[in-house]
């Protein structure tokens, strides 16, 4: 897999410890929450599929991708291709997306980047819908 120069980063502040993060951000029961109501399967275990199954704009999808780093309650990495980008489903047209927590006192402070993005233009789309993923789980996991 090759990697494009155009890389979407996003972060924020969640009051709470990493560990509360950790299980929001990888608990199926709360997975349909974070990802636009889509069903995630996987088992977390690097080198496993993941999959993603929803409906954007009244079109099913499913999009998939590896585990690539698994390593609680600190990182996670995985690759990520989506049909509906128009790309054929080949290496190159993979992303790699990257959860990092880092507990800093009473906050985790979570970085969520994707590379692999053919322009800057795409980066900056890529970044809207992953702020909207961040703040979700911020919601999510201070409202508990």
């Amino acid at each position: 897999m090759t990697t494009q120069d155009h890389v979407a980063t996003v972060d924020t502040d969640i009051a709470a410890p990493a560990q509360r993060v950790w299980d929001a951000l990888t608990a199926p029961e709360r997975l349909p929450e974070l990802w636009f109501g889509a069903t995630v399967r996987t088992t977390w275990v690097p080198g496993s599929p993941i999959t993603w199954d929803g409906v954007w704009k009244e079109t099913p999808y499913q999009d998939k991708g590896e585990i690539l780093t698994f390593d609680p309650p600190r990182l996670l990495r995985l690759t990520h291709y989506s049909p509906l980008s128009g790309a054929p489903d080949t290496p190159e047209n993979y992303h790699t997306l990257g959860f990092a927590l880092t507990e800093t006192g009473p906050t985790t402070h979570v970085v969520l980047s994707q590379d692999n993005n053919p322009t800057e233009e795409s980066a900056q789309h890529s970044q809207g819908m992953w702020e909207q993923l961040l703040q979700l789980l911020k919601q999510t996991v201070e409202a508990a």
